[in-house]
């Protein structure tokens, strides 16, 4: 079901009066390709069916990452990539979570924030994988919003229940515990690992912040290992192209407010409605707008690209993985069934470009789809 309220809807309800939110410009070049999303302004194309004769209009969508309409085929195309991976191991979820005092850091220097915080997060897990002598591997999603669109910024990583030896060897390095390893030693090795590339990277504003950063515990959290390689992938699509709000948590929009639903998890979890302006929606919103080109799903270790081009192959005839060619992409376009009778073929029979839809016998834009018979 389509969502009746978007982000889209709500950058267009603010028009001119974003530029006084202060937002910068590759922050503003996001939200105008959010709010063209999908609109005769992108262009599109005409759809013929060869059974019933619809003819049908699609725009095309913007293709930003952090657009809530644009998600679904990289996230498929992802997961698909990572099912052919995984291995016949338990698999373990860990959130690593900076503290509150360095929000106004991530602010101003996203990237040098966002950044210690996968390399620290990985030296600790390949720290306590070396005790065990063995080196692990890790996926890390980057997430920087709490359920409200504050900034939270916090790592969701996948990591496997042991890793490979110096003999090439499979080794489990799970403990008797629930926990892949213990959060409380993670908590300080993950702290102090951070505080030492964050002086390395912003000496000046790690000074000013050092008291805060030492003056009480980090949080490393750990769940159970999931059930089975199922129920990681099931994982793999909820976190991998998340953005920090879903069209369908929008419930109303008003000439001067937005309602959405957040889960207020200071209350076991009980969903709440927020209310905020246009402006604070926005302003909210874009400060979990990434810097250009930065890379907020990372491989590393054993699940890294350039150990699995060398190396995963023989791992997996180890483990007695029954290996299977990953699928090559047709040149082709793939088939498209109809909407309408849910049988035909649909056929593109034009394509148009930023000067909106056709023009019909009445000089208006066609705007919804329409049945013809051919």
């Amino acid at each position: 079901m389509q969502p009746t309220c978007e982000v889209a809807h709500i950058l267009h309800k603010i028009g001119k009066g974003i530029d006084s939110i202060g937002l910068n410009g590759w922050q503003l070049r996001t939200l105008s390709a959010i709010k063209r999303c999908r609109t005769a302004e992108l262009g599109g194309h005409v759809d013929a069916c060869d059974g019933c004769g619809n003819i049908s209009i699609s725009y095309n969508s913007c293709r930003n990452r952090h657009c809530p309409k644009c998600q679904g085929s990289n996230r498929e195309e992802w997961i698909q990539a990572r099912e052919a991976e995984l291995l016949p191991v338990s698999y373990f979820h860990v959130v690593f979570t900076l503290p509150s005092v360095i929000n106004s850091l991530a602010m101003h220097a996203p990237k040098e924030v966002y950044d210690t915080l996968f390399e620290a997060a990985w030296e600790t897990i390949a720290c306590f994988g070396k005790n065990k002598g063995v080196h692990l591997g890790m996926i890390s999603v980057l997430h920087t919003w709490g359920q409200n669109l504050s900034l939270h910024p916090h790592l969701h990583c996948i990591v496997p229940g042991g890793g490979v030896n110096k003999d090439g060897q499979w080794k489990e390095v799970r403990s008797d515990g629930k926990y892949l390893f213990s959060v409380k030693a993670m908590s300080k090795v993950f702290r102090a690992k951070y505080c030492e590339k964050l002086k390395e990277k912003l000496p000046e504003q790690y000074l000013s912040i050092r008291k805060e950063l030492w003056g009480k515990d980090w949080v490393v959290y750990a769940k159970r290992p999931f059930g089975d390689s199922r129920s990681v992938i099931e994982y793999l699509g909820r976190y991998t192209h998340k953005v920090a709000i879903s069209n369908h948590r929008i419930k109303a929009i008003t000439d001067q407010t937005v309602d959405f639903v957040y889960k207020d998890y200071k209350q076991s979890g009980i969903k709440k409605v927020m209310r905020l302006t246009h402006s604070e929606f926005i302003r909210r919103f874009a400060q979990h707008i990434l810097p250009k080109r930065f890379v907020k799903i990372r491989h590393h270790g054993i699940l890294s690209s350039t150990w699995k081009r060398s190396k995963l192959k023989n791992l997996q005839e180890k483990l007695h993985v029954k290996i299977t060619e990953k699928k090559v992409k047709s040149k082709e376009p793939p088939l498209r069934k109809c909407p309408c009778c849910g049988e035909g073929r649909l056929f593109t029979i034009s394509v148009f470009f930023e000067r909106g839809p056709p023009v019909n016998d009445l000089g208006t834009r066609r705007k919804t789809t329409s049945c013809i018979v051919l």
